[in-house]
């Protein structure tokens, strides 16, 4: 058995959650599950998807919001136990699959059109 094959196996072995198909652009909720001490909580992080990157069980998107004025970039694997759901609140349309411009924009200029279906 090659690396190549044991690391298909462990993937496979991996419990991954069903996620609704969202991409670059689109605004989802992200409800993380998050240990203070020992009582459990669910924090919800809403922003636009920035990027997708990396595949099967090492899968990240970076989701980026603005908090008081503050741009907050926070990384999820698509793996991790934590992450409860995700819900798309809307769909971006964007011609890139990683928008790393909209971290120079502010305001109005800074909103994504939504696409139609």
């Amino acid at each position: 058995m090659g690396k190549i094959e044991l690391l298909q196996y462990v993937e496979d072995l991996a419990e991954r959650k069903e996620f609704p198909e969202f991409k670059a652009g689109d605004t989802i909720t992200v409800h993380y599950k998050i240990k203070e001490g020992n009582k459990e909580r669910i924090q919800n992080f809403q922003g636009v998807v920035i990027q997708r990157r990396g595949s099967g069980s090492t899968e990240t998107f970076t989701v980026r919001k603005i908090t008081n004025g503050v741009g907050v970039e926070r990384i999820f694997p698509i793996s991790s136990p934590f992450i409860e759901q995700i819900d798309i609140n809307k769909r971006g349309a964007v011609r890139r699959a990683r928008i790393f411009y909209l971290r120079n924009l502010t305001g109005k200029k800074a909103r994504i059109k939504e696409k139609r279906h």
